[in-house]
C-alpha cells in the first residue's frame, strides 16, 4: 500500500505543478489586460481539490476547494479578480506548493490559516487580512562579505529536519563508474548462457540420431534371434549392441533433463542479476542526477515572498524544472542563481506609474529558465523591469577605477562591469542589495565551471542574465538508438540528450503524411493533431538520400523538441534511456554542428551523443528521403481485457490504472473526452470498457457518452461515469445518456469499480 500511496503522491506531484502553473499563467494575462480561461481556471481548482483529496491532503484540499469557490463566482460573472484578490490566489498558491514541497518532513501538513483566512475574506467580502511570510520560504540573508564558493553552497532551509550523511562526490562517482564497470563484467554471464544453449541444442540432435538407431532396433532384434537360431555367434554380439543403444538412450535423456535444468538455472539466474544490478545503477546513477526542481523549485516561491515583504507585485515564472542534471552541477549553481533572482528585485522594480507609463502591467515579470543547449546547461534570469542603466553603470564603473577616465567602452564591456567584486549600483544597502557581491558570485561561479555570464537587455523591457556553463563531463540522462548509415553496414551506436526528446515514435502507415513532396508524422500534441517533419538519420548524417527505416510494418522514430518547432528522426531501433559520463565531442572525424559530445557504452565501445539543434537545422533543408514506405499497419491481438480510463487528473488516472492493472486488466488512459472519442474511433475494436470523469476539458463525460452511444460502432460499448458529481440530477443524466453504471468519487470503494466492470464484462 505504501509503494502505490508513494506513486499517487509522485503523481499529484506533478498534476499540482501543472494546474498552478495555469493558473499562474492565467493571472499573468488577466493582468496584462488578455483574456484569460476563468472556466479552465476554474476546472483545474476542482482538479486539484479531487486529486488532494485522492492522496489524503486534507490541507491541501481545504485550500483549493476555496480556491474553487472564488473562480466559480468569477466565472459566474459574481465577482472580479482585482490585484487584492489576485494577490490573495497567489498567496494560496504559494502555501499550497509549501504543504506538497513539505511532505517528506511533514507527511500530514495543517492548513495554511493566513491562506484560509485570505481566501475567506474575498469570498465573504470582509477585509483581506494582512499575509505572513511562509515558513517554507528559501532563506534570504543578507550576503557575506566574502563571497560564497560557488561548489561548497549552503543546503537549504527545509532540509534542516532530515538526516544527511555527507559522501564526498569523488566517492558518489566512483560507486557509480564501479556499477557501471560490473554491468560490462556481468555481459559474459550471455556468453555462458549461450554456450548452455549450445550443449543442449547439441545433445538433443544427438538425441534424434540416437532415436532414429533406436528406431530400427526391432529389427536388429530379429536378425539377432534368426543368427542365434542358425547358431551363429554374431548373434550374441547384436544382442549386446542393442542393450547398449537402450542404455545410451536413457543415459542420454537423463544428460538431457540436467542440461535443461541447468539452462533454466543459469537464464533465471542471469535474469535475476540483471534486474538487480539494474536497480543498482538506476540508484546510484539517482545519487547523482536529479531534476533542476529539486534545487530551484522553491525559487519561485521565495522570489514572491520576498517582493510581498517589500509591497511589490510579481509575477514569476519557471521553465525547463523537469530537465535532468548532474547534481554537483546544479548545488553549484544555487547561489549564484538565486543572487541573480534577488537582483530582479532590488534592480528591476519599477513604480506603478513608471510601469503604467510603459504600458507594461503592474506586476513585475520574472522567468526563470533552465534549458540543454547542444553540450552547454544555459540558465537564464530575465524580468521586465527598468532594464541596465548603461550610464550609471558607466559612472559607478569610473569611479571604482575600473573604466580609465578617458576610455569610450562599448555598450558590452560596460555591461561586463556589472560583474566586477564589489561593483553595485545601489543608492543604498539594505537587505537585498547594495555590497556588491550579487553578480559577482554569479560570474565567479560560471567560471569555476568553465562556463560564463552574461548581462543584456531584454526585448522589449527588462534584463536578461545567462549562466552558460558546459554540460561535458557531467552525467546526463541519454536515448541510445541505432541506426545504419549506409544500406547493407551494420547499424552504429548514437546517443541524444534526453532533454531535448519531447517523444518516441512508432508510426505505421496511417501515421505518414506528405508535405510539399517530403514525408512527414502526424502525431498528437497538445491534444490536437501536429504534423512534423520526418528525416532518416542517416541522411542528416551525412550519407546522402535515404528512405525511411521500415521494421514489422512501422517506422521508429525519436521526436525532437528545437525551441518551439518539433522535428521527427527516424531510426532503425530504439535502445534504451542510460545515464552516462558526457565527454567532450571528438574535434576531428564529423561535422561539429552534429556531435554534442561522446559516451563509453558498457561494452567499452565510445559512441557519439548528437546535436539536438544541428540535426533539426539539417533536416530544415528538405530533399533527404529516398521514399516513404507503406505498410499495412498490424492489429495487436488482444489476450485480456481492455479499459480506457478517461480523467484529466494525472493523480486519478495513475490511482485507477493501478487498481485495474494489479486485477489483470489493460489500460488505456485519455486526457479528456475529446482525446478519448479520437482513441475510440481509432482503436474502438481494442478496447472492451470505458471508465469517464464527467468534469473534463474540450469534451466532458457527458458528452463523450453521448457520442460513444451516437455512433453505430460504439454503440454497445460498455461506459461507467466516475465522478465527483453526486447530484440525484447529474446521476439521472448520466443513465438517461446511457451510461451503464455511475459511480461517485466521495464514496470510492475499488472493489464496487471492480465488480461493476466484472459484471459489465
Amino acid at each position: 500500500m505504501d509503494d502505490i500511496r508513494q506513486l499517487l503522491l509522485a503523481a499529484f506531484d506533478a498534476e499540482h505543478r501543472e494546474h498552478l502553473a495555469a493558473i499562474r499563467a492565467a493571472l499573468a494575462e488577466a493582468e496584462a489586460g488578455r483574456h484569460a480561461d476563468w472556466n479552465d481556471v476554474f476546472r483545474r481548482a476542482h482538479s486539484l481539490k479531487g486529486a488532494a483529496r485522492a492522496v489524503d491532503l486534507p490541507a491541501v484540499e481545504e485550500v483549493a476547494h476555496r480556491l474553487e469557490a472564488l473562480f466559480d463566482r468569477v466565472v459566474q460573472g459574481r465577482a472580479g479578480l482585482d490585484r487584492a484578490t489576485a494577490g490573495v490566489v497567489d498567496l494560496a498558491l504559494d502555501r499550497i506548493e509549501g504543504l506538497v514541497a513539505g511532505l517528506p518532513g511533514n507527511p500530514e501538513p495543517e492548513a495554511p490559516g493566513d491562506a484560509i483566512a485570505a481566501l475567506d475574506a474575498c469570498l465573504s467580502g470582509a477585509p483581506i487580512p494582512q499575509a505572513k511570510p511562509g515558513p517554507a520560504r528559501e532563506p534570504s540573508p543578507e550576503p557575506e562579505p566574502a563571497a560564497p564558493r560557488a561548489s561548497d553552497p549552503a543546503p537549504p532551509a527545509h532540509e534542516a529536519g532530515i538526516a544527511y550523511l555527507r559522501i564526498a562526490s569523488d566517492q558518489v562517482e566512483e560507486l557509480s563508474k564501479a556499477v557501471h564497470d560490473l554491468g560490462a563484467v556481468l555481459q559474459g554471464q550471455e556468453v555462458v548462457g549461450a554456450a548452455v544453449a549450445g550443449l543442449e541444442s547439441g545433445a538433443r540432435a544427438l538425441r534424434r540420431s540416437v532415436d532414429t538407431v533406436q528406431g530400427r532396433t526391432g529389427e536388429m532384434v530379429a536378425l539377432a534371434r534368426r543368427l542365434r537360431e542358425a547358431g551363429d555367434p554374431a548373434g550374441a554380439a547384436l544382442d549386446g549392441f542393442v542393450d547398449r543403444v537402450r542404455r545410451l538412450d536413457g543415459d542420454l535423456r537423463g544428460v538431457i533433463r540436467g542440461i535443461s535444468g541447468l539452462a533454466r538455472v543459469q537464464s533465471r539466474s542471469t535474469g535475476a542479476v540483471e534486474t538487480a544490478l539494474r536497480r543498482l545503477r538506476d540508484d546510484a546513477d539517482r545519487l547523482l542526477l536529479v531534476p533542476a526542481e529539486t534545487v530551484f523549485g522553491g525559487y519561485g516561491r521565495m522570489v514572491r515572498e520576498i517582493a510581498r515583504e517589500a509591497g511589490l507585485p510579481v509575477e514569476v515564472r519557471l521553465h525547463g524544472l523537469d530537465l535532468q542534471v548532474d547534481r554537483g552541477l546544479l548545488q553549484a549553481l544555487k547561489d549564484p542563481v538565486l543572487h541573480a533572482l534577488r537582483n530582479t528585485i532590488s534592480h528591476g522594480a519599477e513604480s506603478a506609474d513608471a510601469r503604467r507609463n510603459a504600458g507594461k502591467p503592474e506586476a513585475l515579470s520574472v522567468t526563470l529558465s533552465v534549458a540543454s543547449k547542444g553540450s552547454r546547461l544555459v540558465v537564464t534570469v530575465r524580468d521586465d523591469g527598468r532594464g541596465p542603466d548603461l550610464a550609471r553603470i558607466l559612472e559607478t564603473g569610473r569611479r571604482q577605477g575600473l573604466v580609465p577616465e578617458r576610455a569610450e567602452p562599448t555598450p558590452h564591456e560596460i555591461l561586463d562591469l556589472v560583474f566586477a567584486p564589489g561593483f553595485s549600483t545601489a543608492a543604498a544597502i539594505d537587505r537585498i542589495a547594495g555590497r556588491g557581491m550579487g553578480l559577482s558570485v554569479v560570474a565567479e561561479a560560471a567560471r569555476a565551471l568553465r562556463g560564463q555570464a552574461s548581462l543584456r537587455p531584454a526585448e522589449p523591457h527588462g534584463t536578461e542574465v545567462a549562466i552558460t556553463v558546459p554540460l561535458s563531463a557531467a552525467r546526463q540522462p541519454v536515448l541510445l538508438v541505432e541506426a545504419s548509415l549506409r544500406p547493407g553496414e551494420a547499424p552504429q551506436t548514437f546517443g541524444l540528450p534526453s532533454g531535448a526528446v519531447a517523444g518516441l515514435l512508432r508510426l505505421s502507415d496511417r501515421d505518414l503524411a506528405s508535405v510539399a513532396g517530403e514525408p512527414a508524422a502526424r502525431i498528437k500534441q497538445g491534444g490536437r493533431d501536429v504534423i512534423v517533419p520526418l528525416v532518416p538519420l542517416a541522411s542528416l548524417l551525412g550519407s546522402g538520400v535515404a528512405p525511411l527505416p521500415l521494421h514489422d510494418g512501422l517506422v521508429r522514430a525519436v521526436l525532437l523538441r528545437c525551441g518551439a518547432s518539433l522535428c521527427a528522426v527516424a531510426v532503425d531501433r530504439l535502445r534504451d534511456v542510460r545515464v552516462l559520463l558526457v565527454g567532450p565531442a571528438p574535434p576531428l572525424g564529423g561535422d561539429p554542428a552534429l556531435m554534442s559530445g561522446t559516451v563509453m557504452l558498457a561494452d567499452e565501445t565510445p559512441s557519439l551523443v548528437l546535436d539536438p539543434d544541428g540535426l533539426c537545422a539539417r533536416a530544415r533543408v528538405g530533399g533527404l528521403v529516398a521514399a516513404a514506405p507503406v505498410a499495412a499497419p498490424e492489429r495487436r491481438t488482444r489476450r485480456v481485457p481492455t479499459v480506457l480510463v478517461v480523467d484529466d487528473s494525472i493523480t486519478t488516472r495513475t490511482l485507477e490504472k493501478s487498481i485495474l492493472e494489479a486485477h489483470g486488466y489493460r489500460v488505456f488512459v485519455c486526457v479528456d473526452g475529446q482525446d478519448a472519442l479520437d482513441r475510440l474511433r481509432r482503436d474502438g475494436p481494442e478496447v472492451d470498457l470505458v471508465v469517464a470523469d464527467v468534469e473534463m476539458p474540450r469534451l466532458d463525460g457527458f458528452g463523450l457518452l453521448q457520442a460513444v452511444k451516437a455512433d453505430p460502432g460504439l454503440t454497445r460499448l460498455p461506459v461507467i461515469l466516475m465522478t465527483s458529481r453526486g447530484d440525484p440530477a447529474d446521476i439521472r443524466r448520466g443513465l438517461d445518456l446511457g451510461a451503464d453504471a455511475y459511480i461517485t468519487k466521495q464514496k470510492f470503494d475499488q472493489r464496487e469499480l471492480l465488480d461493476t466492470i466484472g459484471q459489465l464484462l
